[in-house]
């Protein structure tokens, strides 16, 4: 089933190799001291995945081994792990907005305060509307990083032996910034076992990755829907985020009207991309305090569950393919296990935000019994839905086969952290029980059935 190798002589060699890989190739990523702003934890999709995981500014490869371990008498077999992409830039579409603000703020902003005039006399916008959403340094270095932590805690499948076999399978979406991230994830696996004699390819597969593209009911319903996130444009308009808006006018000593949501939201994403790309705890952080940070990570998770989560079904049914992809790959694993020969230990595949919630949404994750909506803000403070957690840039969910005596077992990884399946109490259920949890969903959720548009009532439709 595995390499028959002496476990002692796997952790030595593979100690050796981490010390190799942290000696050479980390560092540029790493943040030492506090520099960091109260309300990172509230920055949604535009968060770092250490915000998730704080032991990790400390170690940057530190794994947490006492939640990340095998059920006794268990060995993992296959994993299969969707992974969004690394730090990236922002959009064009956001660059525009954090321009706009910016402008304001340096034609007529008059308080005395040092950190505007840090922004004033020191900070340039540096932002360009080419950067559009291309990945940065940093969103690289999260993943050669999240390679050899993955590595670490599962040393059986992502082995030595199954990279030069090419038994590890690389999947990706084909935008920019997600090829770039699988491939600095082979990087971050070829460093830490000194690999070059090796060539790897990757699978561009936007049916798979980008599965919201081509589903026409999703575009038609939602994405291309105006009204489709009417909440969101409501809760423009309350009185939590106008109240985000006065104090940041007084803050700014400009006229309240001169600050729009959008600029708030800007300025916030500006604090965000500051600290996520070049880890620093930016003067435009100074406009925010908790409570205004809680409106705008609302505002923004607001968004997502309207657009990827909850709000509409067929954001969840969206998925179905890849749902369905997965759960093929772990039963033809599964299967194998009988064989003594998983011949796919790993599966790797590169996605978005977008690729993710969808996922975690069509398998009942982080479901809320009430909806998100513009007059609820209050009522959601303990919400479960929060992309902050859920999503940050990195943001992987990872399936883990294990082969045990009494059958093989599946768990559900999150972020490097254990979740629990909803309606099983096992933290790492026998997999079968997984499968009946969600029949439904295997034997139906046909992709291009939930996709498929109505037919128009237009009087030429046969002639077209």
């Amino acid at each position: 089933m595995r390499e028959v190798v002496s476990r002692g002589l796997v952790f030595t060699a593979f100690s050796i190799s981490i010390a190799r890989f942290y000696s050479c190739c980390v560092g540029s990523s790493q943040v030492d001291g506090p520099n960091i702003p109260d309300i990172a934890k509230r920055f949604g999709t535009k968060g770092r995945y250490e915000e998730v995981n704080p032991y990790l500014l400390a170690d940057i490869l530190a794994v947490n081994k006492t939640v990340l371990k095998p059920p006794p008498g268990c060995d993992a077999v296959h994993l299969t792990v969707i992974i969004r992409h690394g730090t990236r830039f922002p959009t064009k579409k956001n660059v525009i907005k954090m321009h706009n603000i910016y402008n304001l703020v340096m034609a007529e902003a008059k308080s005395n305060a040092g950190w505007l005039h840090e922004i004033k006399s020191k900070w340039q916008m540096w932002y360009k509307e080419e950067m559009d959403g291309r990945i940065v340094e940093k969103g690289r270095d999260d993943h050669k990083h999240l390679a050899v932590r993955l590595a670490t805690a599962f040393p059986s499948l992502f082995s030595e032996g199954n990279l030069r076999g090419n038994r590890i399978k690389f999947i990706t979406s084909s935008k920019h910034r997600c090829v770039d991230s699988i491939v600095a994830f082979q990087e971050g696996l070829q460093r830490l076992w000194d690999v070059r004699d090796v060539d790897f390819s990757h699978e561009v597969n936007d049916n798979l990755m980008r599965f919201f593209d081509h589903c026409r009911k999703f575009i038609e319903d939602v994405e291309n829907n105006e009204s489709a996130l009417k909440e969101v444009d409501l809760f423009k308009s309350s009185a939590e985020m106008k109240l985000v808006q006065e104090k940041m006018a007084d803050r700014l000593q400009v006229p309240q009207s001169h600050i729009t949501p959008d600029m708030a939201e800007a300025a916030f994403f500006l604090c965000a991309y500051e600290l996520a790309i070049k880890s620093e705890n930016s003067a435009w952080c100074n406009l925010f305090d908790e409570s205004d940070a809680q409106v705008l990570e609302y505002k923004n998770d607001l968004k997502q569950y309207w657009k990827r989560g909850y709000g509409y079904d067929i954001n969840r049914k969206s998925s179905c393919t890849l749902f369905h992809d997965i759960f093929t790959r772990l039963n033809q694993a599964a299967n194998e296990i009988r064989s003594g020969d998983v011949t796919e230990p790993v599966a790797v595949q590169v996605g978005h935000a977008e690729t993710l919630l969808p996922l975690l949404s069509l398998m009942n994750l982080f479901k809320v019994e009430t909806p998100l909506t513009a007059a609820n803000f209050a009522e959601q403070h303990d919400r479960t839905f929060l992309t902050s957690r859920m999503v940050p840039y990195a943001a992987n969910l990872a399936f883990v086969l294990y082969s045990c005596s009494e059958g093989p077992r599946l768990q559900l990884v999150l972020n490097e952290r254990p979740l629990a399946f909803p309606g099983i109490s096992d933290p790492v259920p026998l997999f079968r029980d997984v499968k009946e949890q969600y029949g439904e969903l295997l034997s139906g959720c046909d992709f291009d059935k939930e996709c498929e548009l109505p037919p128009s009532n237009c009087s030429k439709c046969s002639e077209l």
